[in-house]
C-alpha cells in the first residue's frame, strides 16, 4: 500500500473506515472497466491496451504525489479502472503461446512480476522512510514512464493470429469493434465451464483478497512493522513468488492435469488458512509464506489456463478482463468485510475464514467437480 494510504490507515478507527470505502467505492466501476479495457485490447491490440494501462499508471502517481486531501486521495483512485498491466501482459503471452504450454508460460511471467516487487518494496519502503511519500510517488510515475516506453518499442501492434478472410470471420469482426458492449460479458460466460471456473475463482479467491486488503494494516497494528521493515517483507514475498513461479509452478503443469492442479491448489489454501489462524508473529508469518505464495500462483495460473483454453484467440483479451474483473469484484466487498473480521474478532478469524471456505470447495470438487470435467473429457 502506499505511503498517503498507510497514513490514513494509523489514524483513528472513523478514518480506517473512510479509507475501506474509498477501497470498496473504487472498485464496482472497475468491475466492468476491466472488462472494457482488455475488450480494448481484443479490437486495437496488445500494444494499445498495455499503454493505457501504462500511461493510467502515471497518472495514478502523480495525482497521489500533489494529494493534500481526502478529496485528492480519492481522486488518485480514478486512474485504477484502467490500470491492467499483469492481464495485459498475460493476454499478449495467450495470444502467442500454444495451449499445451500457456500454463507454463503464465507463471514465468511472475518472475517479471516478482523482479518488480522486490525492487518496487524495497526501493519504495527506504524512498518513503527517507524522503516521504511525495518523492516516492513520483518516483513511481517515473518508472512507469519507463514501462510505457518499452510496450511501444517491443510488443507488437496486434499478437493476434491471422485467419482467412470468410463471411464469418468478416461478421465476428464487425462485431467485434464494438469495445462497450455488455453482450459480449454473456456470450464469453456461455462457453463450456467458463461460468463454472469464475465462481470458483470468486469463492476460492475472496478469503485471500481479505487477508491481502487488510494486510498494511495487519502489519502495522498486529506484526508492528515499520514501513522499511514492510518492504522488505514484500521483497521476501517477491522472491517466493519468482522461486516458485520460475521452478516449481512450470515443472508441476507439465506434469499433472489442471483439474488436478486445481484442487490441490484449493487443499493447499485452506491447510495455510488453519496456519494463519495459528500464527502469532512475523516469523510465524513468514514460515507460512511459501506455501501461501505456491497455493496463490498455482489456483491463478491454472485458472487463468482454463479460462483462456475455452475461448477462440480473438476473444482472450476480453477474457484476461474479466479475470481482473474477478478481482475488482472481490475488491468490492473485501474491505468491509476485512474490516469488520479485524474490528470485531482480530485477525485469526482471516485463517478460519479462508481455511473453511477453501475446504468446503474442495470437498464439492472432489465429489462432484473433477467427475464431471472427467465425463466431458470423454
Amino acid at each position: 500500500m502506499t505511503g498517503a494510504d498507510s497514513r490514513t490507515l494509523t489514524a483513528p478507527s472513523s478514518r480506517r473506515d473512510t479509507a475501506w470505502s474509498w477501497q470498496t467505492g473504487s472498485a464496482p466501476s472497475g468491475w466492468r472497466k476491466a472488462a472494457e479495457t482488455h475488450r480494448f485490447g481484443d479490437v486495437f491490440g496488445a500494444r494499445a491496451a498495455l499503454s493505457l494501462s501504462c500511461a493510467a499508471s502515471i497518472v495514478f502517481f502523480l495525482l497521489l504525489a500533489i494529494a493534500d486531501t481526502p478529496a485528492m486521495l480519492f481522486m488518485h483512485k480514478l486512474p485504477v479502472f484502467f490500470m491492467h498491466v499483469l492481464p495485459g501482459s498475460q493476454m499478449v503471452l495467450a495470444d502467442l503461446t500454444e495451449p499445451e504450454h500457456r500454463a507454463s508460460a503464465l507463471s514465468k511471467i511472475g518472475i517479471c512480476f516478482g523482479v518488480g516487487m522486490i525492487a518496487g518494496s524495497t526501493i519504495g519502503g527506504n524512498l518513503n522512510t527517507m524522503f516521504g511519500e511525495t518523492i516516492t510517488a513520483y518516483v513511481g510515475a517515473f518508472g512507469c514512464s519507463f514501462t510505457l516506453l518499452l510496450v511501444l518499442m517491443f510488443i507488437p501492434k496486434s499478437t493476434k493470429p491471422q485467419s482467412p478472410s470468410t463471411s464469418i470471420n468478416r461478421e465476428n469482426s464487425q462485431r467485434n469493434k464494438s469495445i462497450f458492449s455488455l453482450a459480449e460479458i454473456p456470450r464469453l460466460l456461455k462457453f463450456p465451464g467458463i461460468s463454472r471456473i469464475f465462481l470458483i475463482k470468486i469463492i476460492s479467491g475472496l478469503p485471500s483478497v481479505i487477508f491481502q486488503v487488510m494486510f498494511s494494516i495487519i502489519g502495522m497494528n498486529f506484526f508492528k512493522l515499520e514501513p522499511a521493515q514492510s518492504g522488505y517483507l514484500m521483497a521476501f514475498f517477491g522472491i517466493a513468488q519468482m522461486v516458485i513461479q520460475g521452478f516449481v509452478i512450470g515443472r508441476v503443469t507439465s506434469r499433472y492435469s489442471d483439474g488436478s492442479l486445481l484442487l490441490f491448489s484449493i487443499g493447499v489454501s485452506a491447510s495455510v488458512g488453519l496456519a494463519q489462524a495459528a500464527m502469532q508473529n512475523v516469523f510465524h508469518f513468514c514460515l507460512i509464506v511459501f506455501p501461501m505464495v505456491f497455493s496463490l500462483c498455482l489456483f491463478n495460473v491454472i485458472t487463468d489456463s482454463m479460462l483462456t483454453n475455452s475461448v477462440p484467440s480473438s476473444d482472450t483479451g476480453t477474457l484476461m478482463g474479466l479475470c481482473a474483473s474477478s478481482q475488482s469484484l472481490l475488491l468490492t466487498i473485501a474491505p468491509t468485510i476485512g474490516g469488520f473480521l479485524y474490528e470485531n474478532y482480530g485477525v485469526p478469524y482471516f485463517g478460519i475464514i479462508q481455511c473453511a471456505v477453501n475446504s468446503v470447495l474442495f470437498v464439492y470438487l472432489l465429489k462432484y467437480g473433477l467427475k464431471k470435467q472427467e465425463t466431458k473429457q470423454e
